[in-house]
């Protein structure tokens, strides 16, 4: 579901900073590129915690063709777009898409999701619709 696009060495040991490029599958012509740490085997045999990445990501969303919307989830809470392991079993860096239906924008959420010790570690991108030729498939909300 997501695209390598991108892959910045920050060290000698290897870490790198990866990009991925993330499709919203109910939001046509939104992408959201994501980027996060990604630590490299010397890392972890280095430092120990072997089995997982850190929690750090940061996001940006724009609209990048005509956007259709989909039946996309209303609630405060919204809905995840994208998951991926950070760690062996329990960790995930998680995308949640949120509608403020107020201000007519999508929101878009990058943070790491735990069993246990959840990280405050987040970012947040929006995607404005006001003004913007918008469809709606199961019609606009009121």
């Amino acid at each position: 579901m997501a695209d390598e696009v991108g892959k910045v060495g920050v060290d000698w040991v290897g870490n790198d900073i990866m990009i991925d490029a993330i499709k919203d599958p109910k939001v046509d012509g939104v992408t959201c590129h994501v980027a996060y740490f990604d630590r490299s085997i010397i890392d972890r045999l280095h430092k120990g915690n072997w089995f997982e990445d850190p929690s750090d990501s940061s996001i940006s969303c724009r609209q990048t063709g005509p956007i259709t919307i989909g039946d996309i989830d209303m609630s405060e809470g919204g809905e995840e777009v994208f998951k991926q392991g950070l760690s062996l079993i329990w960790k995930k860096q998680v995308v949640n898409r949120i509608y403020d239906k107020k201000n007519e924008t999508l929101i878009y959420l990058s943070h790491s999701r735990q069993v246990q010790n959840g990280s405050a570690k987040m970012s947040v991108t929006t995607v404005p619709l006001y003004g913007q030729n918008v469809v709606w498939t199961k019609g606009k909300p009121q």
